[in-house]
């Protein structure tokens, strides 16, 4: 069962998310399985008529999930006075299923919980079930059979999620919009470099597929010169695009990143090898962090897929707190993507700045 959630027609509100004061900060994250007091929001607001709960991210280091859990955190207390127990998992499933017994044994009301490993959806569920907690999983994609089970057995689970062939399609449809469609070098080719989030990702896998369908369903040759795993990490998609262009060089029209902190290296590594972003080489990633949004503007990232981190964090709140509350909901809602572009996007703010 689908909600689907639109908010294309918002620009104003797209500012809003990208450009706030403060939403990307660049304050020290904790290295991977570590936790602190103030980052994992264990001081919370103490409130006695307000629920317990816990919420397990796979990792801190990820730039869009200290968005999202950010938001997430702020809402939930300010919205619902929840008391806030969130935990690290450090990239380690066996440590995330260790913080979700910790969440059942302090009898948390809820639980929302951002996965390591997708596979292991049916295990958590099964774990919260038993409890009796309400259970929301974010930012992953628990495969339909599994939904279903949830429903066919009457779990307090559901998903807040994204469309990740929506996200590969909108990123192709960026570089139909430029000249030549994509083609820099005029060869009738578009020859690309493909920069991968994760191994088994279903949103890489996805990303990376639907970039391109959209493309050759659209009549473009297309050519994959170099492609490589980043690991949505900055300075690995910055390696990975320094590699390919020291191969290939001036062959590639586009490199296609499935997440902007890759794109922002890929970007550092086409300035360094002396080629002109967005002349040379058209780039786009995925999430439209302030950076990058920035790069857009001043015309070095072709463009980004806004990855809603706000309108997802709501959506999960507002969910568990009405499975909290013995009410039904969908097992699934998706949150649309929007494309962020300097045409599409910008437009009317020209000359605001």
């Amino acid at each position: 069962m689908k909600c689907l959630i639109r908010r294309t027609a918002f620009f104003f509100l797209v500012l809003a998310v990208v450009f706030a004061a403060g939403c990307a900060g660049k304050s020290a994250e904790p290295k991977s399985g570590e936790s602190s007091d103030k980052e994992a929001g264990t001081e919370g607001i103490e409130a006695a008529e307000g629920p317990k709960i816990g919420i397990s991210i796979y990792r801190y280091d990820d730039t869009f999930m200290k968005l999202y859990r950010s938001e997430l955190k702020q809402y939930l207390e300010e919205t619902y006075h929840a008391q806030i127990i969130m935990r690290n998992a450090g990239g380690d499933q066996n440590e995330q299923n260790r913080q979700i017994k910790e969440f059942i044994d302090s009898k948390c009301n809820g639980i929302i919980i951002n996965p390591v490993e997708t596979s292991a959806a049916g295990t958590i569920a099964d774990s919260c079930s038993q409890a009796g907690i309400p259970l929301v999983f974010i930012n992953s994609e628990p495969d339909e059979s599994e939904r279903k089970r949830w429903e066919d057995s009457h779990m307090a689970v559901s998903s807040v999620e994204t469309d990740s062939k929506q996200a590969g399609t909108y990123q192709g449809q960026i570089i139909l919009e430029t000249p030549g469609k994509g083609d820099k070098n005029n060869d009738g080719i578009v020859s690309y470099v493909m920069i991968k989030g994760e191994a088994g990702s279903d949103a890489a896998r996805y990303r990376s597929e639907y970039s391109i369908k959209a493309l050759t369903e659209a009549g473009v040759k297309t050519e994959e010169l170099f492609s490589g795993i980043g690991n949505w990490n900055r300075e690995e998609g910055k390696k990975l695009a320094a590699q390919a262009l020291s191969t290939y060089g001036p062959r590639i029209d586009v490199i296609f990143c499935n997440n902007d902190a890759m794109a922002n290296g890929a970007l550092e590594a086409i300035e360094e090898a002396g080629m002109v972003p967005g002349k040379d080489i058209s780039l786009v990633g995925v999430d439209a962090l302030q950076e990058t949004v920035e790069y857009i503007k001043e015309g070095k990232i072709t463009g980004t897929v806004l990855n809603d981190h706000q309108g997802q964090s709501r959506t999960a709140a507002d969910t568990l707190i009405r499975l909290i509350q013995g009410e039904d909901t969908e097992t699934r809602y998706l949150v649309d993507y929007i494309k962020i572009t300097m045409n599409s996007t910008f437009q009317n703010w020209k000359g605001d700045d």
